[in-house]
C-alpha cells in the first residue's frame, strides 16, 4: 500500500504541474542596441566622442567610420539612416609654421580664429548639388598638426545656419586633443 501512495503523489505532483495551458511565445525579443562609442572606429575618431559633439554643435550622430592614409587620419560621423548631417574631421602630420599656414592653407575669406591652435581659420561653403552648405574650421594645433573640422549640412539647409554651425565647431574645436593620435 505504501509503494502505490508513493507512486500516487508523484504522479499528482506532475499532473497538477501540467494544468496550465501553453502559451504561445515568439522568438525572444531582442536585447536593446548597446551604444558603441565613435572611438572605437580608431583613426581620428578615437578623438571624438558622440556626447561631447552634442554638447557642443547639438548634432546627434551615433555612427563613426575611420580611414588612414599615410599621416592624414580622418573620422566621418552620422546618424544612423540618415546621409547628412555629417561631420568630418581630418588631421595630418605637419611641419609648417603659423605663416605658412596663413598663407598656404588658410583659404581666402575665411575669418581668423584667435586661441585655437597656433593658427586657425572657420568658413562657410555653399550648397552643392548634393547637399546644403557646409561649415569648416581649420587649425594648425600645438604639436604639429594640421586639423579639420567640416559639418555638411543637408539640402534645403540656409546659409544662416551654417554660419551658426561653424561658431560651434570653434568651441568643439578647442576640446578636440589632436596629441592623442
Amino acid at each position: 500500500m505504501r509503494a502505490r501512495i508513493w507512486l500516487a503523489v508523484p504522479a499528482v505532483l506532475l499532473a497538477a504541474g501540467c494544468t496550465e495551458e501553453p502559451t504561445e511565445s515568439g522568438p525572444p525579443a531582442p536585447p536593446p542596441p548597446v551604444p558603441v562609442a565613435a572611438a572605437s572606429s580608431g583613426g581620428a575618431c578615437r578623438l571624438l566622442d558622440f556626447a561631447v559633439i552634442a554638447e557642443h554643435t547639438g548634432g546627434t550622430f551615433d555612427v563613426a567610420a575611420a580611414t588612414e592614409r599615410g599621416d592624414t587620419h580622418t573620422c566621418v560621423v552620422r546618424a544612423a539612416g540618415a546621409v547628412l548631417p555629417e561631420l568630418t574631421l581630418s588631421v595630418t602630420e605637419t611641419s609648417i609654421d603659423a605663416a605658412t599656414f596663413a598663407l598656404d592653407v588658410q583659404p581666402s575669406g575665411a575669418a581668423k580664429i584667435s586661441k585655437l591652435g597656433k593658427a586657425a581659420y572657420r568658413r562657410t561653403l555653399p550648397k552643392t548639388a548634393k547637399s546644403g552648405p557646409a561649415a569648416e574650421v581649420g587649425w594648425l594645433a600645438t604639436e604639429g598638426r594640421l586639423a579639420t573640422l567640416r559639418w555638411t549640412a543637408p539640402a534645403g539647409t540656409a546659409k544662416a545656419e551654417a554660419e551658426k554651425t561653424a561658431g560651434k565647431l570653434v568651441t568643439l574645436a578647442k576640446v578636440i586633443d589632436t596629441r592623442q593620435l
